[in-house]
């Protein structure tokens, strides 16, 4: 059984090392997936802020910067955030700003309120507090508001204040919304919750981002922390290995990537040796399709 810290094997097999320099992270830089909308392209792993900046209060920034440079230093750039207190955002913003990580980051932000003008505050505060004029992507989260929210973000982009525009959705509940919204507006993004377990995204939100040339940012591959809660104590098949799966959590991230409609995937840690392995997860074979069915038949079961 292949744990969340017993990896230093594995990884030292394929080349990575805790804790290199960053001219040695370079030759094992993360493989990048194109935004549809411009043709930039965008690492597949990027980093889940929100648990952790709610605990800056609490844990202080060390831990959230230590995974924030582990991802850059394997060429990750995604982090998504969502709104909190000044208390939180002021600290988190410091990390955003530091030298060796300011130019490196494409930060997603998310307005998460169903009132306008506090919509509007959170993205001044945001830029206040992250010294950023422009967002990389700017979204409306979980639709909440999405009627009076969608022409002020449409105005960021085109002030510059926004490079993207996208929603978000984290449950079964807002897919229909989220499909009808994808039919009648231009976005550039959607994320939404997908994972080995929970898969209905596959069904109509995944191909529709394809046909649409919509990106697709995965949030929930791990279910919120109840995912390790039913693979604890299980035994990764040895069949896992056939497509370089060394852990549970890649388990789940490789069945994620390896649906073409992907463009990153969301993952939320404060523990850097976690970030290196949920970046591990994207070198490799991909799991191929029937793989994939065999993958989510022993998910379930569990």
């Amino acid at each position: 059984m292949m744990t969340r810290r017993g990896l230093f094997g594995w990884l030292s097999g394929l080349g990575f090392l805790f804790y290199r320099p960053t001219q040695a992270f370079a030759q094992n830089r993360l493989p990048a997936r194109t935004i549809p909308a411009s043709g930039e392209t965008l690492p597949v792993i990027g980093l889940g802020s929100s648990k952790a900046v709610s605990r800056i209060p609490a844990d202080g920034t060390d831990s959230l910067a230590a995974v924030l440079r582990m991802l850059v230093n394997y060429g990750g750039q995604l982090v998504d955030t969502t709104p909190y207190s000044e208390e939180n955002e002021g600290p988190f913003g410091q990390i955003l700003s530091a030298p060796d990580l300011r130019d490196e980051l494409f930060v997603a932000l998310k307005i998460n309120t169903m009132d306008e003008q506090i919509g509007i505050r959170q993205v001044r505060q945001a830029q206040r507090l992250f010294d950023r004029e422009t967002f990389d992507l700017i979204q409306v989260m979980s639709l909440r508001g999405l009627d009076v929210h969608w022409p002020n973000v449409k105005e960021w982009k085109e002030t510059g204040e926004a490079r993207y525009i996208g929603a978000t959705v984290s449950n079964y509940e807002d897919y229909g919304d989220l499909e009808s919204f994808m039919n009648t507006e231009a976005l550039d993004f959607i994320q939404v919750n997908y994972s080995v377990i929970e898969t209905l995204a596959e069904e109509r939100i995944l191909p529709l981002a394809q046909d649409l040339g919509i990106a697709v940012i995965i949030n929930g591959p791990f279910m919120n922390g109840d995912y390790f809660g039913l693979v604890n104590n299980q035994t990764l098949p040895e069949w896992t290995a056939d497509f370089d799966c060394a852990s549970w959590a890649q388990f789940s991230l490789k069945y994620i990537l390896a649906h073409p409609a992907v463009t990153s995937v969301l993952t939320e840690t404060t523990n850097p040796q976690h970030m290196q392995e949920n970046i591990a997860s994207a070198f490799g074979r991909l799991p191929n399709e029937s793989e994939r069915q065999r993958m989510n038949t022993l998910a379930r079961s569990l």
